[in-house]
């Protein structure tokens, strides 16, 4: 896998449009009914109240800085997290189809893991879509188990945080 040279920044109110296009690619690649796809399209599109409550970090690419990824965060709770730990919860990462195994997703991966150690979270929590499994193991996350049926999302990925 390449690395694909990007610049990462905060998301602003002008970006939700290239933001939620992406999202709605990523998401029609998933291994999902068409129908299903469909209707949870707008479930996961963010809004400016989302730029106001979550950290939203876009990469750009290009001497045109085209928006080809997206990364959201805040803390976590606590009920989620092993030994009530504090973390910092990855909401998502989406990347342009287009632009899969470019090194986007691992360098959005890696700003969320610096800004838990930076503001002194023990780690980095993902609740994750099921195709996306294998990306999470690769950069070291580790699956949680399932304590609380009711409760707990079935694709539930941990990384502590180690000071670098």
């Amino acid at each position: 896998m390449m690395a694909t040279k990007i610049a990462l920044r905060k998301a602003n109110t002008t970006d939700l449009a290239a933001i939620n296009e992406i999202i709605d690619a990523a998401i029609m690649t998933w291994d999902l009914p068409e129908r299903v796809k469909r209707l949870s399209l707008p479930s996961y599109h963010y809004t400016q109240h989302d730029l106001e409550t979550l950290e939203l970090i876009v990469a750009e690419k290009g001497a045109q800085q085209k928006i080809v990824g997206v990364a959201a965060w805040e803390p976590a709770n606590t009920k989620d997290v092993p030994q009530g730990q504090r973390a910092l919860f990855l909401h998502g990462i989406y990347v342009a189809p287009e632009q899969f195994h470019q090194g986007i997703g691992n360098q959005l991966l890696q700003a969320a893991e610096l800004t838990a150690l930076d503001r002194g979270f023990a780690g980095l929590l993902v609740k994750a879509q099921a195709d996306a499994a294998g990306f999470f193991l690769a950069q070291g996350m580790q699956p949680l188990g399932i304590e609380n049926e009711k409760r707990d999302y079935p694709h539930r990925y941990w990384k502590l945080i180690e000071k670098r």
